[in-house]
C-alpha cells in the first residue's frame, strides 16, 4: 500500500505542497514559500524530538519512632475531616480550615515523618501585626474584619509538603518573527519573516514545594512563596510545641503531575528567557527529560485565619518564616456604592460646571 506524506506548515500549520513553477514548497492558506532543505532540516528535527521522561525516587520520610509519637496527639476534625496533630499539652482548639472547636485526645498514630522543618520565625504577635497592616487603607472592607476579636482566631500551623529535586535536559522549539515595516513611495510594506528557534540545556531544581494537604488550596500556598530552605533542620517533635500540624493526605505520587507541571513549567521559562530579538515567539513543542528525581517530605510554618462573612468562608494565610501575606478580602458592598454614589455626583456636577463655562463663551 502506497504511503501518503502530508507535510505541515511551520507557520500556520497547513497542508503544503511542492510548487513546480517555483521549484519550491508553497502553503496555499498562508503563500509562504519554503526551500527543499529548509523542509528538509525542518523535518529532520521534529523527528528527533522525544517524549518527556520524567522519574522520582518516592523514598521520602521514614516511619514514626514510637518515642517520638508517645508526646502527640490528633483529631480528626468531624467538620471538614481535616487532621490535626499537636504535641500533649494541646488539650483543646479549633480547627484551623474550619474553625471548629475540637479537643486533641486521641493518640497520634501512622503515616511518615517529615524529614525536614523550617521553624516558625514569626510568633502570633508579629502575625496579628501583619493582618492588622494588611486590613489598613481598605476602603470597602467590611469593619468586622477590623475588630481585634477575628485577629485573635489567627492559628499557627506547620502544613505538610512534598519537595521535589531534580535535574532537567530541556529541549524547546520555537516559531519566531521577525517583523519589518517600511514605506515605498505611497504604500506601507510589512515583510514578515519566519524563523525555527531551538533552545536546550539542563537546569537544576531544588526543594520544588508542593502542598500535601487537600484542606488549604495549592494557589495559596504557592502564593506564600519562597521559603529560605537553608533555614530547614532535621525533624523534631519538638518544633511542635504550641502550634499545631496538619498530616499529609495527599501522596507524593499522587503529587507527581503537579510537580511535573511546576518543573517544566519553570523550565521553559528559563529557555524562554534565552529567546530574544523577534517580534513574536510561540512554543511549538517542547520536551523534558528528569534524571536523579528525589522527593523528600517537609513542614513548613503558616499562620492561618478562617472567618465569614455574609455566608461566604475567607481564607487568609501567612509565611511564618518570611511574613509575606496573601488571602482574598471581602468587600462591603454597602460603602463600595455609597462611594460609587459620591464619585458619580461628583463627576456629573464637575461635566455640569464645564458645559456652564462653555456656554458662556
Amino acid at each position: 500500500m502506497a504511503q501518503i506524506l502530508e507535510y505541515k506548515c511551520p507557520c500556520c500549520g497547513g497542508a503544503i505542497a511542492f510548487d513546480s513553477s517555483l521549484q519550491k514548497m508553497k502553503c496555499p492558506f498562508c503563500d509562504t514559500e519554503f526551500e527543499m532543505e529548509a523542509l528538509q532540516s525542518f523535518d529532520e528535527s521534529l523527528q528527533s524530538e522525544i517524549p518527556d521522561q520524567i522519574n522520582w525516587d518516592m523514598n521520602a520520610g521514614e516511619a514514626w519512632d514510637p518515642a517520638e509519637t508517645a508526646g502527640l496527639r490528633s483529631y480528626v476534625c468531624k467538620s471538614c475531616g481535616g487532621e490535626i496533630v499537636g504535641d500533649e499539652t494541646l488539650a483543646a482548639t479549633s480547627c484551623p480550615f474550619c474553625g471548629n472547636p475540637v479537643v486533641m485526645m486521641e493518640q497520634f498514630s501512622g503515616g511518615l515523618k517529615p524529614d525536614y522543618v523550617i521553624p516558625f520565625k514569626l510568633d502570633k504577635k508579629a502575625a496579628k501585626e501583619a493582618l492588622t497592616n494588611h486590613l489598613k487603607d481598605k476602603s470597602f472592607l467590611p469593619r468586622i474584619f477590623k475588630s481585634q476579636q477575628h485577629i485573635d482566631e489567627i492559628k499557627g500551623v506547620y502544613v505538610p509538603f512534598w519537595l521535589f529535586d531534580a535535574d532537567a535536559d530541556v529541549y524547546v522549539r520555537y516559531r519566531g518573527e521577525k517583523v519589518l515595516t517600511y514605506r515605498q513611495g505611497q504604500y506601507d510594506h510589512i515583510d514578515t519573516s519566519i524563523y525555527q528557534i531551538i533552545r536546550s540545556g539542563r537546569v537544576a531544581f531544588q526543594q520544588v514545594p508542593v502542598d500535601a494537604s487537600t484542606k488549604i488550596p495549592d494557589d495559596l500556598m504557592e502564593s506564600l512563596e519562597p521559603y529560605d530552605f537553608s533555614e530547614a533542620v532535621p525533624f523534631q517533635t519538638a518544633y511542635l510545641a504550641g502550634y499545631l500540624a496538619d498530616r499529609y493526605d495527599i501522596t507524593a505520587e499522587d503529587s507527581v503531575e503537579r510537580a511535573n507541571h511546576r518543573v517544566k513549567t519553570s523550565a521553559e521559562e528559563v529557555m524562554r528567557d534565552s529567546v530574544v530579538g523577534y517580534s513574536g515567539v510561540e512554543a511549538q513543542s517542547s520536551n523534558v527529560q528528569i534524571e536523579n528525581g528525589r522527593v523528600r517530605y517537609a513542614l513548613y510554618p503558616v499562620w492561618l485565619l478562617n472567618t465569614s462573612w455574609e455566608g461566604k468562608q475567607y481564607t487568609f494565610a501567612m509565611n511564618g518564616q518570611t511574613g509575606k501575606f496573601v488571602g482574598d478580602l471581602p468587600a462591603d458592598n454597602k460603602a463600595y456604592w455609597k462611594t460609587f454614589a459620591l464619585m458619580t455626583a461628583g463627576i456629573g456636577a464637575v461635566v455640569y460646571l464645564i458645559r456652564w463655562l462653555f456656554s458662556l463663551l
